[in-house]
């Protein structure tokens, strides 16, 4: 047996389950970035009659059978929208063949726990040609239960007529919460910390896009014989039957659906934006459009757009790749509330079978009792431990357990949690003392010990679930304070005056207008200060959904950072308040929306360099000042910068920002070191004026030349970057820095990556790294030759801090040691090319250049599609049918 310490640490070394690019999550990186199967395994069965055509057809073999994901596709023009085409993935998964599949539906995944009312959510997709993400408990040919995460995606020919349907399909029986994701604690929140099924969906709806493009690019005129012919007479059936249920039990759960239930969560929050108010906006004056959150008319987003959503993949906790569980002492047996993906790979249970469950399924017939006893009091003490212990495998496996328990307090002392981590030390046991030696049982402590405080420090960035639900969003209603920078603004005594009359805001006060953005958790809306004419935007976002997609923490962080920022080129905070089911967020209105919206609609969708420079100098110092204030951004792209009514720039939507401490530090750099001896130093020259404001030199014939020779020292600079770092998987993936990706760890330098792409994108049009679909895009990251097209033509100075911006090594990048003052003294913001110096002091006070084509300010009229409205008195804890729409970015 080896000795060495270094042998011990590598029997720690986690990421075995985890190869290729680090994404962490709720499906180890292998299976997230690939969700399909072997190319030789893809090769080694035939196909049937599919097999034949794509075979006959190089094109459009390499548009299907190119993609390893499991997927099936039907033909939507048919009755029965029979399944024309079947990956090799999915043969493997189902051990169904192409004879029992090609013509016919799926409907034999299905079985008798199926769950009845997400089949109906299906069915109603389908037959209203939209997308649909679930989970479904369906069915091997062998009758082996599995969880499917579906993804069913239409295909439209250029009519907007849905032709085809891409069914894509993902095992995450391992991996999902399963069953257990409707255990609930007492108030009302999942006992699991982590939501998987909405990490799942969102890997899997952005991988089946990839097909659908492909499959939507062009024309194949060999798709109508894949199936080898119409589906037997009497097969039945089509994807809109997709797992059907017995039709009088399908009839119920629609009717069920389409009647409010009285379980349903309420909310006025919809009826206020969609109430009718028979004024118009044109009684609001146009000085109040004062600078806004989220803005471009529909008629500016590009088809790509839906791919610049910023990503939530993985939170640092989901990234520490080690075997550990989280238990919560707070409810009844101390139950399971996190388990590591490299855990259930060790003990072989999947996730489902052990959430909500005490660790003690871990013990066998030869555990000792005595050393699970220390355990038991350690827990009651709440204090550390670290014990041997044989442990056993779902199989009956035993392994050498070096077991580290740590309890976990809040702020104020009380428990909140157990951390276990465990240390797999079979290979390492002494038969003669049953047990570690003494060296690597230290060794292996010391692992366990710092692996239980990275996952303590982890933890710690995510909401308590054992909080009281009222407590859960009490930042948001916190009064707003207003700050120096815009305290003399107008709008703030409008808020001021309706404050101190109603004594706090709330939804009853804002008279909804128009919608500005929506995404996947909430909503924008331009509203009125009911009776003030002053306009605001306000962002809602709906609490369930945000629990749901894992976003708590991320909804309260940015309420806290835009509680404290108070700069020229950030969002003003007016407000913030709650509803029974909403939190909502109002800030300034930015009439001139997106500087996305401004870029697409320009010539070659870039700016000349002058203007693509004067919104990088602006964003330059907003990201200079988030910095100084201890917030990493994470999130920088054009969509995420709107453009104030007097054309500067405002940087918003901190919902992936990443908060920790800064202090800033003045840097004085040491004197240059004297010229070397025999040698003649070229100083800096100085022409020093007469009285008489001429200079001697070169001055009056025959007069004395005089000259004031000054070598100029460096200057002192201030340094002003978070320290703390972070492993969040966040961010859009074209502007994502390699760090992220590789997990690594990350701070404050990934946003000067990303403020290269960003640099990049305003002068070419494009961003750099961009590739087919997101794992190439990743690929590329961390692997490409950044290069520069030929046309248009960029000056060097652009392109040599671009480059020096998207330095993959962060102590190499620009401003990755010294900060933002590194960066303001390239050369791009100081003369060159016609070009003036960017005045950094009065950079607020510059005039904006104008843009070949002029940006279109956001109106404040109500949309013409969109019904007047009546006045109304609101009650935000009053009672009114929700549907739970998903208002946010």
């Amino acid at each position: 047996m080896a000795s060495s310490s270094e042998d011990v640490a590598q029997a720690l070394v986690g990421g075995t389950t985890h190869v290729g690019i680090s994404g962490g999550g709720s499906v180890p990186t292998a299976r997230r970035y690939s969700m399909g199967v072997d190319p030789d395994a893809r090769n080694s069965r035939s196909s049937g009659s599919g097999a034949k055509v794509l075979s006959a057809k190089t094109e459009l073999k390499d548009a299907l059978t190119a993609f390893q994901q499991t997927f099936i596709m039907s033909d939507a023009t048919k009755p029965d929208h029979p399944i024309m085409f079947a990956s090799e993935g999915f043969y493997q998964m189902t051990g169904y063949t192409p004879h029992e599949t090609i013509g016919k539906n799926c409907r034999f995944l299905q079985g008798k726990d199926t769950d009845r009312a997400e089949v109906a959510k299906l069915k109603q997709a389908i037959l209203a040609g939209e997308s649909w993400c679930g989970r479904l408990l369906n069915y091997k040919k062998d009758g082996t239960p599995f969880w499917n995460l579906l993804t069913v995606s239409p295909v439209k020919d250029d009519n907007g007529k849905v032709v085809k349907f891409i069914g894509m399909q993902v095992e995450v029986t391992k991996y999902t919460e399963g069953k257990a994701d409707k255990d609930t604690r007492p108030n009302a929140l999942p006992i699991s910390l982590i939501k998987y099924d909405a990490r799942q969906k969102e890997e899997a709806e952005s991988s089946v896009l990839e097909i659908v493009d492909e499959v939507g690019k062009k024309p194949h005129p060999l798709l109508q014989s894949l199936g080898g012919g119409a589906a037997p007479q009497g097969a039945g059936g089509g994807m809109e039957k997709l797992l059907q249920l017995p039709k009088t039990e399908e009839e119920q759960e629609s009717k069920q659906q389409e009647k409010p239930s009285k379980e349903r969560r309420k909310s006025g929050l919809r009826s206020f934006l969609m109430k009718k108010d028979a004024r118009t906006s044109t009684e609001i004056t146009q000085k109040a459009a004062a600078p806004a959150v989220e803005a471009v008319e529909e008629e500016d987003v590009d088809p790509d757009r839906k791919n610049r959503r910023g990503m939530d993949l993985a939170t640092t906790l989901e990234r520490i790749q080690k075997n550990f569980v989280i238990t919560d002492p707070r409810l009844p047996d101390n139950p399971i509330i996190f388990a590591s993906d490299d855990f259930l790979e060790l003990t072989e249970y999947s996730r489902e079978e052990i959430l909500g469950r005490n660790c003690r399924f871990l013990q066998g017939p030869d555990t000792d009792p005595k050393t699970v006893q220390k355990i038991r009091e350690a827990i009651h003490k709440e204090e550390d431990i670290t014990v041997q212990l044989l442990n056993y495998t779902k199989s009956g496996k035993p392994f050498w357990n070096l077991f580290h328990l740590q309890a976990v307090q809040d702020n104020k002392g009380v428990l909140q949690y157990f951390i276990g981590v465990q240390l797999d030390a079979s290979q390492y046991v002494d038969p003669s003392i049953h047990g570690l030696a003494d060296t690597f049982a230290k060794e292996g402590e010391k692992i366990v010990v710092e692996t239980a405080k990275n996952i303590d420090g982890a933890v710690r960035e995510l909401a308590d679930p054992g909080t009281a639900s009222a407590d859960l969003w009490a930042v948001h209603s916190v009064e707003v304070v207003a700050l120096p920078h815009k305290r003399q603004d107008e709008a703030w005594d409008a808020i001021q005056k309706v404050t101190k009359r109603e004594g706090k805001l709330g939804l009853k006060h804002f008279r909804p207008i128009k919608p500005l953005g929506a995404g996947d958790t909430g909503s924008v809306h331009l509203v009125e200060l009911r009776d003030t004419n002053r306009l605001f935007a306000m962002k809602a976002m709906d609490k369930e959904v945000m629990v749901n997609r894992n976003k708590v923490h991320r909804a309260c962080t940015e309420r806290e950072i835009l509680g404290r920022i108070d700069h020229p080129f950030l969002p003003t905070l007016f407000a913030s308040f709650q509803t029974a089911t909403h939190v909502c967020l109002i800030t300034e209105f930015c009439s001139g929306g997106e500087l996305y919206g401004a870029l697409e609609k320009q010539k070659g969708k870039r700016f000349p360099e002058e203007v693509a420079r004067f919104f990088a100098a602006e964003i330059l110092v907003a990201l200079e000042y988030l910095h100084c204030q201890g917030v990493v951004y994470r999130d920088l792209k054009p969509e995420n910068i709107l453009i104030t009514e007097s054309g500067h720039a405002m940087l918003t939507d901190f919902d992936l920002s990443f908060l920790t401490e800064s202090t800033p530090r003045l840097v004085i750099p040491p004197p240059p070191p004297p010229p070397p001896a025999g040698t003649v130093e070229e100083p800096k020259k100085k022409v020093k004026k007469s009285k008489k404001g001429l200079s001697r030199k070169g001055g009056r014939k025959g007069s004395r030349e005089l000259e004031e020779v000054i070598v100029e020292a460096p200057r002192p600079y201030v340094v002003a970057e978070p320290v703390s770092t972070s492993n969040s998987f966040v961010g859009t993936e074209e502007y994502i820095a390699p760090e992220i990706i590789s997990g690594t760890g990350h701070s404050s330098p990934v946003d000067w990556w990303a403020f290269g792409i960003f640099i990049y994108e305003m002068l070419y049009g494009k961003t750099p790294f961009r590739g087919r679909n997101r794992q190439r895009t990743f690929t590329n990251v961390l692997t490409k030759e950044l290069t520069f097209p030929e046309n248009p033509p960029v000056s060097q100075e652009a392109k040599q801090l671009i480059r020096a911006l998207l330095e993959r090594d962060t102590t190499k990048r620009l401003g990755g040691v010294k900060g933002a003052s590194e960066i303001k003294d390239h050369a791009f913001f100081k003369s060159h090319s016609s070009l003036k110096p960017i005045d950094w002091a009065l950079i607020r006070n510059m005039k904006a250049p104008p843009l070949e084509i002029p940006v279109k300010a956001i109106s404040a009229e109500v949309d013409s599609a969109r019904p007047s409205m009546a006045d109304e008195d609101f009650d935000e804890s009053r009672p009114s049918t929700s549907l739970s729409l998903d208002y946010g970015y």
